[in-house]
């Protein structure tokens, strides 16, 4: 019986946090603590195993640059804060464990749980080492194999159908070749070792941070009441049409809400929500600020002033019209 999503063990190449009840971290301060504390500014990554999912923060210099949730249902990405909101303030159950991890596993983790595998030919006994090697030979395989032996996770890494680097959570002694060996000697039993194979993964994506997520969702907010005390009541109904306008361009736009409607954390990198944001702000202030009373520079700069560098950092004022001093 494959084992729990809760349950999986991914290799690492330094433990930070061996696998600890929940309810003796707090998650907050671990995260924190690897962004300030030079010795644990590493790449790595923090699995939070709840009752019925596995949620993966994966750190790159001691941020949290991305996640992943995986349940019974298969495993996606998912933006940070929500990842985050998944575990609970006082937790009663759930393990969490803190390790260090080459960049190159973090983009097969990553790549793993986010794209849908590659299909085997029909009728091939993937679990069989005697069928797989030979076939990833043949067809000169370039690629990542994942290999779940129990509750295990394991990566090889292919090169024209030869292994060229593995890292492994289970059979720690011996060659490469006879700890690859033991992960498909399970004495008959087939049940619990899953194959699957991806192509070469691109790099980890590096999400936007939610700090500036928030800025973003604030400086829209906040613009648009500015708007509204200013005598521009349709102010509203202007920025929603604006978002719903440009979603088909700017996807990350769905993140953002101006009516009822509940909006969902986005999921994009920095890049993207700020070209998203800065195209929604150009929109808008094009068709709802009086030029007359207020330059479309001197609100921006009202609004943008407390947060200055971090805006300045990501980036949107290279991408609005105005020059904001």
């Amino acid at each position: 019986m494959p084992a729990s999503p809760s349950a999986l063990r991914f290799p690492c190449s330094r433990v930070l946090l061996p696998r600890t009840r929940l309810a003796y971290v707090h998650l907050r301060n671990l995260l924190t603590d690897a962004k300030r504390d030079r010795a644990a500014r590493i790449s790595g990554y923090v699995a939070v195993s709840l009752p019925d999912e596995l949620v993966t923060l994966y750190l790159l210099g001691g941020e949290v640059v991305n996640a992943t949730v995986r349940d019974r249902d298969g495993a996606r990405a998912l933006p940070i804060s929500s990842a985050l909101e998944k575990v609970p303030p006082e937790p009663e159950y759930g393990e969490i464990c803190f390790s260090g991890a080459d960049d190159e596993q973090l983009d097969a983790m990553y790549a793993t749980q986010t794209l849908p595998a590659e299909a085997w030919p029909t009728g091939f006994a993937a679990q069989d080492p005697s069928a797989l090697f030979p076939y990833l030979m043949a067809t000169t395989f370039d690629g990542v194999l994942e290999i779940i032996a129990n509750d295990c996770v394991n990566y090889l890494f292919f090169k024209n159908g030869s292994v060229a680097r593995a890292f492994l959570a289970s059979a720690h002694h011996g060659t490469l070749i006879d700890r690859v060996a033991k992960l498909f000697g399970r004495e008959g039993r087939v049940g619990d070792l899953r194959v699957a194979r991806w192509a070469p993964p691109e790099p980890l994506p590096i999400q936007a941070a939610p700090a500036l997520v928030q800025a973003y969702r604030e400086l829209a907010s906040t613009l648009v009441k500015r708007l509204v005390e200013q005598g521009r009541d349709s102010a509203p109904a202007i920025a929603e049409h604006a978002r719903v306008n440009l979603l088909p361009t700017h996807p990350v736009l769905d993140g953002f809400s101006f009516s009822d409607r509940v909006a969902r954390d986005p999921l994009a990198a920095t890049d993207e929500l700020t070209a998203g944001v800065a195209a929604w702000l150009r929109d808008v202030m094009w068709a709802a600020v009086d030029h007359d009373s207020m330059s479309p520079e001197e609100l921006l700069r009202q609004l943008t002033w407390d947060r200055r560098h971090m805006f300045q950092s990501a980036g949107l004022f290279e991408q609005v019209p105005w020059k904001v001093m």
